[in-house]
């Protein structure tokens, strides 16, 4: 058999490699994807280039936004803010941080996507139909059996890693614009600290004009009052479990890859995707074969209009700036983020321009029907979390919530 790294044969070299850089022994659910996935994350976000660490100044401003943040946004939301055991903070963190300290949070939910890949294939892939011709060595190339055995230990190690790549990518570019921890309105693990990207706080405020101070406050209130309500067990656990059902759905397009490269019965296909490196990624950068919760995107709505009217009622209080700061954001969101739902896509998330003015709609509604006191009511129990009938009709759900117990 040949030796799969003997250099007078450059594509079995080649693979000898990528099987190196992936591991030969890696298994699902491995450390392997993680680090690759870091080091992919933190290139995207800081561009190949090195970060100086935020300013120490920043991180003592952030302590005194945190305190006047937490005191209004506990008295607007009605919500406990905080663990009880140690006060908020607020971390100045850089892009490159950002995108690893990401990533790592949503490592268990990634963890779980490629368990549920299942287990490989059994038997060895069949390669029997490839020729030197599909790789640019010739027709007549020998690829030999230690060629077959590289491609079949790669489509089988391969799944795991291209996973986290994905993720690792998408945190990365997430990065480049998020304000802060809750770029994408998931649960992070339980902290008492969150991560703000002074950087691109401030790249905001310039581009609109805006005083920093009063946009570091406005960011700090919206990073917090998000918190507040995903903190609270019931929704992070609604929440968890949503994204653990999309993940099972996403799978279907994960599993597809491995398919492809060990269907040796279609030699066309297989040729295809080998002079096509882009085609053999299509299936998993490609969303559209996924199928996003309703009930998760509705969760997700609910929560991104609420967030975004306590925001905006506290920062009137607080600042000059209110509805400029609103509008940016509004902007901001909706105008010029592909990367944004990119990453949002991955864990079966909506948050397009559609979804946005949902929310507002939902929550305007409510407010307009039964006052400010019953938005409290949206977090306070399981049984009160909006379906998405109830946040395209906000009546239904004040009807549903407002019925008289058994």
């Amino acid at each position: 058999m040949n030796d799969p790294g003997e250099p007078s044969n450059p594509l079995q070299g080649l693979l000898g490699d990528l099987l190196k850089m992936l591991g030969s022994s890696a298994t699902p659910g491995g450390a392997t994807w993680l680090d690759s996935a870091r080091s992919l994350a933190q290139s995207v976000a800081a561009e190949g280039t090195s970060e100086p660490n935020p300013d120490p100044l920043a991180r003592m401003k952030l302590e005194e936004l945190a305190r006047v943040a937490e005191l209004h946004v506990g008295e607007a939301t009605g919500l406990a803010v905080g663990s009880g055991k140690h006060p908020i903070t607020f971390a100045p963190v850089t892009r490159g941080t950002y995108a690893v300290r990401a990533l790592e949070a949503y490592q268990p939910l990634v963890q779980k996507m490629i368990a549920s890949q299942g287990a490989p294939p059994t038997g060895p892939p069949d390669f029997s139909g490839l020729t030197g011709s599909m790789f640019g060595l010739g027709e007549g190339a020998d690829l030999g059996n230690g060629l077959q055995e590289i491609l079949g230990r790669f489509a089988v190690t391969m799944g795991p890693v291209l996973v986290g790549l994905q993720f690792g990518s998408a945190a990365g570019h997430l990065a480049k614009r998020a304000l802060g921890q809750y770029a994408l309105p998931i649960p992070w693990p339980p902290s008492d600290e969150l991560l703000v990207v002074t950087e691109n706080i401030a790249a905001f405020a310039a581009d609109w004009s805006l005083p920093v101070d009063e946009t570091e406050l406005w960011v700090c209130v919206r990073e917090l009052t998000t918190h507040v309500v995903l903190s609270r067990p019931h929704v992070a656990a609604r929440f968890s479990a949503l994204l653990e059902e999309s993940a099972r759905q996403s799978v279907q397009a994960q599993q597809s890859l491995t398919e492809r490269l060990t269907g040796g019965d279609d030699e066309a296909g297989l040729e295809q995707i080998m002079s096509d490196p882009e085609a053999l990624l299509a299936d998993l950068l490609t969303p559209g074969r996924r199928n996003t919760s309703a009930q998760l995107t509705a969760l997700t709505t609910a929560l991104g209009g609420y967030v975004d009217h306590v925001t905006a009622q506290v920062a009137a209080r607080l600042t000059g700036s209110s509805p400029v700061l609103t509008e940016a954001w509004y902007r901001y969101r909706v105008e010029d983020a592909k990367g944004d739902q990119a990453a949002a896509t991955l864990f079966g998330l909506d948050i397009g321009r559609a979804e946005v003015d949902r929310g507002a709609a939902f929550v305007r509604g409510l407010v307009e029907r039964a006052g400010e006191d019953e938005l409290v009511r949206l977090w306070s129990e399981e049984a009160n979390l909006p379906t998405p009938a109830e946040v395209d009709a906000p009546g239904l759900w004040l009807e549903r919530i407002n019925l008289p117990g058994d």
